[in-house]
C-alpha cells in the first residue's frame, strides 16, 4: 500500500511500487518508474522517463548538526530531477539539489543540498557529494569517492574510485578556518587516479592526469601528469589522450 498526497501531480503513465510515499506538491512526469519503499519529499520535481529504485529517499530536507561547518541560509528550494535520470537503490538526494538529464546516481550514493549536477553525469556506487558542489556535464565519479563541500568538478572530469577531496586545513579547530574552507577545483578534462587525495583549495588544471595514490598539495599545470607523495610533475600528457 502506498501513500500519495492528493496535491501530487503524477502522470497516468507513472508506475509506483509497494509501500512508497509521495508527499504534497510533488510533480512527476511521463513514464517514470518508482520502486518499492521510495520516499519522495514535498515539492520534488521528477522529469520524464526517470527511474527511482527501491529504498531511495529524494528531496530529503536537510538538518545539519549544531556544530556543522556548513550552515543553512534562507529557504532551500525543492529538489529537481531531470529527464532520463536513474536514481539507484537506497540513494539519498537532499532538497536543494538539481540533477541534470541522462544522469546516473548509483546505489547507496548521497547527494546533499545546494548541489548542481549536470547532464550525462555518473555518480558511482557509495559516492558522497557534499554541500555547495558543482559537477559539470559528462563527468564521471566512480565508486566510494568523497566530494567535499565547496568543490567544483568541470565538464568531462574523471574521478576514479576512492578519491578523497578535502576543504579544511585546520581540521575543525580554530575560528580562523571558517573563512578559508575551500574544496578542490578540478578543471575540464582532468583525470584523478584511484585513492588520490586532493588537499583544500587545490586547482587541478585542464587535462591534468593525477596518478593513482597521489597526494596533491599544489596547483597543477595544464596537460601534465603528476604522481607521488607529494605529487610532482612527471611529464606532459600524450597529445593522443587529450579531449
Amino acid at each position: 500500500m502506498n501513500f500519495i498526497d492528493p496535491s501530487a501531480q503524477i502522470d497516468s503513465s507513472v508506475q509506483v511500487g509497494y509501500f512508497s510515499v509521495v508527499e504534497k506538491d510533488v510533480k512527476i512526469g511521463k513514464n517514470v518508474v518508482i520502486g518499492n519503499r521510495v520516499t519522495i519529499h514535498e515539492g520534488t520535481t521528477i522529469g520524464d522517463n526517470t527511474t527511482i529504485a527501491d529504498g531511495a529517499v529524494v528531496g530529503k530536507p536537510p538538518k545539519p548538526a549544531k556544530t556543522s561547518t556548513v550552515k543553512l541560509s534562507g529557504t532551500i528550494p525543492a529538489l529537481e530531477i531531470g529527464e532520463d535520470v536513474t536514481v539507484g537503490a537506497n540513494c539519498v538526494i537532499y532538497r536543494g539539489a538539481k540533477i541534470g538529464s541522462n544522469t546516473l546516481i548509483a546505489d547507496l550514493a548521497s547527494v546533499r543540498e545546494n548541489v548542481e549536477i549536470g547532464n550525462f553525469v555518473i555518480v558511482g556506487r557509495g559516492v558522497t557529494v557534499e554541500n555547495y558542489v558543482k559537477i559539470g556535464d559528462r563527468t564521471k565519479i566512480q565508486s566510494n569517492s568523497y566530494i567535499t563541500a565547496y568543490t567544483t568538478l568541470e565538464d568531462h572530469v574523471f574521478i576514479a574510485p576512492c578519491v578523497t577531496t578535502t576543504n579544511d586545513n585546520f581540521m575543525g579547530r580554530t575560528e580562523e578556518r571558517f573563512d578559508k574552507i575551500k574544496g578542490a577545483h578540478v578543471k575540464r578534462g582532468a583525470r584523478v587516479g584511484g585513492a588520490s587525495i586532493i588537499l583544500p583549495g587545490i586547482t587541478i588544471e585542464e587535462e591534468t592526469f593525477v596518478a593513482a595514490g597521489a597526494l596533491v598539495t599544489k596547483h597543477t599545470e595544464p596537460k601534465t601528469l603528476v604522481k607521488g607523495v607529494p605529487a610532482k610533475f612527471v611529464k606532459m600528457v600524450d597529445e593522443r589522450e587529450l579531449l
